[in-house]
């Protein structure tokens, strides 16, 4: 069976679906990164992934949201980092585990993924469409982390609190996030963050300043 000859909508199950709206991501991104979002169709994505523009329609609302199934893969690694936290570790020592372990096993997200989504959070500086792609992905993270700061302040603090924690700690996570990817497309110097460790500090001193200390501690 060929890309254009695989059924859409009801006929395909949720995994092919999100398989086959990865790869048009993919193309789509390549494609905006190289020549621009202006200056991409919907035709050339379908092109570039083998699929009539009929299809592509059929899975994206717009040529824009193409980008948001690949967006989505750069924070995936993080979303699964913030839903393994166990309550009796540091956010310190449970994110240097975490990286540390990234080369003993397949990361959730390979290399080129990882920079195509750079790619397009680097052009969502001046593509609003790819910002809310952005954004939108970062609002999953937010969602996360409530639950995250709901189980750790237990009665101490009321549903508002843990929903402000949580919008704080995304916020600085999402601006260290652009500030990285900016530094590692444009051959920045990264020297301090070059090991698991500083990485893990980095992100965890931001998030306990955001959050006044209540998100960083262990939970007995």
């Amino acid at each position: 069976m060929t890309m254009t000859e695989m059924p859409s909508g009801g006929g395909m199950n949720e995994r092919r679906r999100a398989r086959l709206r990865l790869e048009i991501s993919r193309e789509a991104a390549r494609l905006f990164w190289e020549q621009g979002v202006a200056a991409t169709s919907g035709d050339q994505i379908a092109k570039a992934v083998g699929l009539s523009t009929r299809t592509i329609w059929r899975h994206f609302r717009n040529k824009e949201s193409c980008a948001e199934p690949v967006v989505m893969q750069g924070v995936a690694g993080l979303l699964g980092m913030v839903r393994s936290w166990p309550r009796e570790r540091s956010l310190e020592d449970h994110l240097a585990a975490e990286l540390a372990g990234l080369g003993d096993k397949t990361p959730p997200v390979d290399l080129a993924d990882q920079m195509l989504a750079m790619k397009m959070i680097r052009l969502a500086d001046t593509e609003p469409a790819l910002r809310s792609a952005w954004l939108m992905a970062y609002d999953q993270v937010e969602r996360e982390l409530c639950v995250i700061s709901g189980d750790r302040l237990g009665h101490l603090g009321s549903d508002l609190e843990g929903r402000m924690h949580a919008a704080a700690a995304t916020a600085v996570i999402r601006v260290l996030d652009e500030h990285l990817g900016a530094a590692v497309l444009t051959g920045a110097d990264l020297s301090e963050l070059a090991d698991a460790e500083a990485v893990s500090r980095c992100f965890a001193h931001a998030i306990r300043v955001a959050t006044g200390g209540a998100l960083g501690d262990p939970i007995d």
